[in-house]
């Protein structure tokens, strides 16, 4: 019986996983930042999903620069910096890619009395500016590498056909051994 109840699970995990309700929230697409909530003049990591191309640009007030975002289709990275000077609270961002646009919201925290909390130790290794970073490498040696930093890592790891299509494998593999432990179990 234990191993119907596992076949049964599987099952249900295989078909919940193809529903397109699954992923509703890969088509919508969203912004998140790490970290998750930044202070003034801190460097913040953004990820976009739900975008059609492999390039795009997310743009904010709180931003010193607009972010440079590149990736593979459906999923964008780009890095930027937290303006020093930004008020506390949420601001909008708005990112461009593929000729689709999603908007996403950062909430600024307030910069700890001690200046060393989450982004204050940034703070004290840069020189005070809010001039903004590069985009891209500078030609500038690294041994001849500095070509491989601007190429863009799409494909690097599986997409979402590829989780979809090892939870159905899972999910007969496991259907597979509970109706064969069925059987064994009848013979008896």
């Amino acid at each position: 019986m234990g191993s119907l109840r596992i076949t049964l699970c599987a099952t249900v995990l295989a078909v919940a996983a193809l529903t397109p309700a699954a992923h509703a929230a890969d088509a919508a697409g969203g912004v998140s930042l790490t970290p998750a909530v930044p202070t003034p003049g801190s460097d913040v990591t953004l990820r976009v999903s739900g975008c059609t191309g492999t390039q795009g640009t997310a743009s904010s007030s709180a931003f010193v620069a607009d972010a440079a975002l590149t990736g593979g289709e459906g999923g964008l990275t780009g890095e930027t910096r937290v303006r020093s000077s930004v008020q506390p609270g949420a601001y909008e961002v708005r990112v461009a890619c593929g000729g689709s646009s999603i908007t996403g919201r950062v909430t600024v925290a307030q910069q700890d009395a001690g200046g060393l909390g989450a982004g204050g130790l940034q703070q004290l290794l840069r020189p005070p500016s809010d001039s903004a970073t590069p985009v891209a490498p500078v030609q500038a040696g690294g041994g001849g590498t500095a070509h491989f930093a601007t190429v863009a890592t799409s494909g690097s790891g599986p997409g979402s056909l590829q989780a979809v299509t090892g939870l159905l494998l899972a999910g007969l593999a496991a259907a597979g051994l509970g109706l064969r432990a069925h059987r064994s179990r009848g013979t008896r």
